[in-house]
């Protein structure tokens, strides 16, 4: 028998792995899995139930609903006199629908959950029924859960939770007005599910949600989309959702004690627009209300949010609002919009940021580390247009560009007083990072001004382990001519202590005087010889951004190493882009040969045409000769801003373009028509 099939069953069920499957997490969760989920309570969990004044419970009454509710009482009455058993001191409630799950047999689930110290625990099991007014649970599994987004709240009791207590009931098979009031306010609230697994029988759970006070977006139709934030990636209740699409919720009013409890059938979005644009979110989840019970009063407990008791995990996520903003802005990204420069700041001797904020108040298009940010600049009686890149990060709230003086454009910039405006378009660039991507580090190389990209990319690193845990390793390479010319020392020491050790900032001066002593770590200029010497053996994601020929040199050395072009991510402005091996192109259209004679060019939406001859300029060229002012950033085909449909014909490209390029589509800055019979017609 061979070593993986002597392996015990995987620790998760097939929704769970088909979840992390799509996460990209499934290797590492297995032996996770193994170590963590335990058939008993281990000491420490036994200790913490009896602190807790209350219990949230999931079970399944007889119509295969699910639903999550509360039972409560002084602190102790949850006690466990062994490590299979829990015994719960509380009253059945026959106007809880959850009660009818709570019977002798029945298989619930529980989570334990202390407000002031965000612990959490879970665990499911099967009733033992010895009374109306108790139960114990026989564990099933135990486990410590993600604390994450608990919001700290201290609690009291109004009346003694030992009394029976009937609350105005009432149901219907849709929210209403109050219903829809409590989910608007919430900042919290529990989830039931459950699944069938073979051989074991039911498996119910339950769990909690937590993020900023209406977070849970009550839709149109009545239903109801929650986003779903990065925690321990078990996808214990999104995997239940994957076989079994029903979900039970809990919502408490924490001043009234009232308890809405809805049960529905469910849908997981893992691909939707508004998962980008909601902070935070990783995927999406619907529940359509199937029947609602809202209980008046029902709890004893009252709950008072702490001074500052917003879990910071909560505070790094978004809302409904904002992210509805973004999609309005994000569907007009052609659109030129006004910026006021509410900060500058000189960050060296040739370096100056400017921190843009849209003059109309409304939300910012949020961009990808690493991209770069078109703008028009008044010039005189004109504009010039240029594209520089943006070195706050994606979750900073603004745009930040920073900008070494060496031009014209430039140079108008460094002379903007706080107030000033200018215009952009959206975000754009593919020179991006994973901040996730668990199977190789990242390898930062910057020279000069070419820092800004790769100091996004380490924000957003650092900003996305602050908020999931999981920080990837990153070793940046960081090289100035002089000291005086090198920005970010500070704000790049700031963000290597809040990395806890996963990042490594190697500064290199290129000619360092003797007033330079603590200010570099090694002189002379990043090469295969410093590389070689700074980073493990092992294999790498490697980001480079620079002067022409330091990127060059940078991507020809590590090709020699055999460092495989795909990991290799480069970022250039001007026609003097990074040349490639040969044969690599990341366009997937096949190279076509360029025309041979004039080929009559059309401009669809202009209704302009030109006739371009061999030898002549770029398509761009082309078009700028007629009078349009198509969009274009770095006339390399590194930033794809010149993206054009292509409505008839083909085009050629004189090299092959460092951004991606679609089928139907045309990067007009580095390609000319190519060889065909027909026309070539342009959306343009």
């Amino acid at each position: 028998m061979s070593a993986e099939k002597a392996l015990p069953p995987s620790p998760w069920h097939a929704g769970e792995l088909q979840l992390q499957q799509h996460a990209g997490v499934i290797e590492q969760m297995d032996p996770v899995g193994r170590r963590v989920l335990r058939t008993f309570l281990i000491d420490q969990h036994r200790d913490f139930y009896p602190l807790l004044p209350f219990i949230v419970i999931g079970s399944v009454d007889g119509d295969g609903r699910p639903w999550a509710t509360i039972r409560s009482g002084r602190p102790g009455f949850l006690h466990s006199p062994d490590p299979l058993t829990l015994d719960i001191e509380a009253a059945s409630d026959p106007d809880d629908p959850a009660e009818a799950g709570l019977i002798d047999g029945e298989p619930i689930g529980l989570v334990g959950v202390d407000l002031i110290t965000r612990r959490r625990n879970r665990l499911n099991g099967t009733v033992v029924r010895s009374g109306n007014d108790r139960f114990s649970v026989s564990v099933g599994q135990s486990f410590g859960n993600c604390p994450r987004y608990i919001q700290n709240r201290q609690f009291s009791f109004v009346r003694d939770p030992a009394t029976p207590a009937r609350s105005d009931v009432m149901v219907s098979d849709r929210l209403g007005a109050d219903e829809r009031a409590i989910i608007e306010a919430s900042d919290t609230f529990f989830v039931a599910s459950y699944v069938e697994r073979n051989g074991e029988g039911r498996q119910v759970d339950v769990s909690h949600r937590g993020g900023r006070p209406g977070f849970v977006r009550v839709d149109a139709d009545g239903g109801l989309t929650v986003p779903d934030f990065n925690g321990n990636l078990f996808f214990n209740t999104l995997g239940n959702f994957v076989i079994n699409p029903r979900a039970g919720l809990l919502f408490v009013d924490h001043a009234t004690g009232d308890m809405l409890q809805i049960a529905g059938t469910v849908e997981i979005i893992l691909d939707s627009p508004e998962i980008a644009a909601f902070e935070g979110a990783e995927r999406l989840w619907r529940v359509m209300p199937e029947k609602v019970v809202l209980r008046r009063d029902a709890l004893p407990l009252r709950w008072s949010l702490l001074e500052d008791g917003m879990s910071p995990s909560s505070l790094m996520t978004g809302g409904w609002r904002e992210a509805a903003r973004r999609l309005e802005i994000v569907a007009k990204p052609k659109t030129w919009r006004r910026f006021r420069l509410q900060r500058a700041i000189q960050e060296s001797s040739t370096i100056r940021s400017l921190h843009l904020a849209p003059v109309d108040e409304e939300a910012l298009i949020p961009h990808l580390a690493g991209q770069h940010l078109p703008i028009r600049i008044k010039d005189g009686e004109g504009s010039l247009r240029r594209s520089y890149t943006i070195s706050s990060g994606p979750a900073d709230g603004f745009y930040r560009l920073s900008v070494k003086r060496e031009g014209r454009a430039s140079t108008l910039l460094h002379t903007l007083q706080e107030g000033d405006e200018i215009e952009a378009l959206a975000p754009a660039g593919a020179f991006t990072i994973d901040a996730l991507e668990r199977n190789r580090p990242a390898v930062l190389l910057a020279a000069g001004i070419g820092i800004t990209p790769l100091l996004s990319m380490l924000r957003h690193i650092v900003q996305t382990g602050d908020r999931t845990r999981y920080r990837r390793p990153v070793w940046l390479f960081r090289s100035s001519r002089i000291s005086a010319e090198r920005a970010f020392d500070r704000e790049i020491v700031e963000l290597v202590a809040r990395s806890e050790g996963t990042v490594r900032d190697i500064r290199v001066l290129g000619a360092p005087d003797e007033d330079d002593e603590g200010l570099f770590d090694t002189a002379g200029r990043i090469d295969m010889t410093l590389l070689k010497a700074q980073l493990p053996s092992g294999d790498y994601d490697f980001y480079i951004c620079g002067p022409a020929f330091f990127m060059q040199s940078m991507y020809d050395g590590l090709r020699h190493l055999n460092v495989a072009d795909d990991h290799i991510h480069a970022e250039a402005f001007g026609p003097s882009g990074l040349k490639r091996d040969p044969g690599i192109c990341l366009s997937s259209q096949p190279p076509r040969p360029a025309a041979q004679a004039p080929t009559r060019v059309v401009f669809t939406r202009s209704r302009k045409e030109a006739l371009w001859k061999p030898g002549g300029g770029s398509l761009l060229d082309l078009a700028e000769q007629c009078g349009l002012t198509p969009h274009h950033g770095c006339r390399a085909g590194s930033c794809g801003d010149c993206r054009t449909r292509i409505v008839k014909g083909d085009v050629s490209y004189r090299s092959a373009p460092g951004h991606a390029v679609a089928d139907g589509e045309a990067l007009i800055c580095c390609s000319v028509p190519a060889q065909t019979e027909e026309d070539l017609e342009l959306e343009l």
